[in-house]
């Protein structure tokens, strides 16, 4: 039986607006005290076996480095921006922190042009409109996970330090961009439905479902941005419904379906993993992707398990893998599974 802990929350009302669900506020409980050095990610960086980086991934140079490496940010520096041919000017890690003077930091501005198109979904640009940071904004939460941000000449400054590159990059909002991370388990079980347990540690083995983005080919946990007025809990469920069972296009016999194990597996209770910054590629001085990640566990394997995995939205791929601490994932989703793994008392 899994042990209690500070970070559990009780059972959540599922919420999925595709499904026509009701929703509810909850508690996602504590969030683990937050650091931007290098040993919180270093787990995401290493050779993977099961799961690799892609040639196409822009910053699969800089993270076979960073194991290395006693910095932050790794991946918030990664030298060439994704989806671009932007370089990023050169940050070493002495300065880093805003608090260090270095007059001769001359960050390249780059905002993606599918951002400057306008789109609902990002902002204006300063100057043409003025945004409330620190704040609730409208239907917009401006506020930092990691609590008051600096805002200098009307720019938010990214709270981890510099990252040679201002402007928005492929992010809509100035300041914190909120996503929310499902992290679907289960057990391995052989061929009678016995657990697997690992040879080495022998402790049982998770599963979790895992996508291969289609922008850097990298895979990661089924993830998304939260909309504006959105609550978390409905794009957790949103999220994993779109890209990892592909229910935009599902049929009305299977939309069911879905709507019946997810219900069931997410009324059970829930571990908030992590909440706060995450080391993203696309993180600019100006703007950075923050987090909540909550793992979903089905414990005798009879909701979600049995349901064909289907990848939609955006991801190209989509599988159950073993979690294991030679995994190798998109930003810091290696470490939200380490803890996933050792709350549940599983293989790492």
């Amino acid at each position: 039986m899994v042990r209690a802990f500070r970070n559990w929350v009780g059972p959540i009302p599922v919420a999925i607006a595709l499904l026509g669900l009701r929703h509810s506020v909850y508690s996602v409980g504590t969030s683990p005290p937050f650091s931007c050095s290098l040993h919180q990610f270093s787990s995401a960086v290493r050779a993977s076996e099961t799961v690799r980086h892609t040639a196409h991934n822009p910053c699969a140079s800089m993270s076979s480095l960073s194991s290395m490496l006693s910095a932050p940010h790794i991946k918030s520096r990664c030298p060439m921006y994704p989806g671009s041919e932007t370089h990023r000017f050169p940050v070493p890690d002495d300065k880093l922190k805003w608090e260090t003077k270095w007059p001769e930091y001359k960050p390249v501005r780059y905002t993606a042009p599918s951002v400057l198109r306008k789109p609902d979904w990002a902002d204006p640009d300063i100057g043409s409109f003025s945004p409330l940071f620190n704040s609730l904004d409208g239907s917009v939460d401006r506020r930092s996970h990691m609590g008051v941000y600096r805002v200098e000449e009307g720019k938010p400054l990214n709270p981890c330090g510099r990252t040679g590159l201002t402007g928005r990059g492929l992010l809509g909002r100035w300041g914190p961009n909120h996503a929310a991370d499902p992290i679907v388990t289960r057990w391995k079980r052989d061929s009678t439905g016995q657990r697997v347990l690992n040879t080495g540690s022998e402790l049982p083995v998770l599963q979790f479902v895992a996508i291969k983005r289609k922008d850097c080919g990298e895979w990661a946990v089924p993830g998304g941005m939260v909309d504006p007025g959105e609550l978390v809990s409905l794009t957790l469920q949103r999220e994993f419904s779109e890209e990892a069972l592909n229910s935009l296009i599902a049929s009305p016999k299977e939309r069911e379906e879905v709507h019946d194990r997810i219900t069931q597996l997410f009324n059970s209770p829930a571990l908030q993993v992590y909440k706060g910054y995450v080391d993203d590629p696309r993180n600019t001085d100006n703007s950075w992707m923050e987090t909540v990640a909550v793992n979903f566990h089905d414990e005798t394997g009879g909701s979600v398990s049995e349901l064909p995995l289907q990848a939609g939205d955006d991801a190209g791929q989509v599988s159950w893998v073993d979690i294991d601490s030679t995994l190798s994932l998109y930003a810091s989703h290696s470490q939200f599974l380490k803890t996933t793994a050792k709350e549940r008392n599983a293989h790492w």
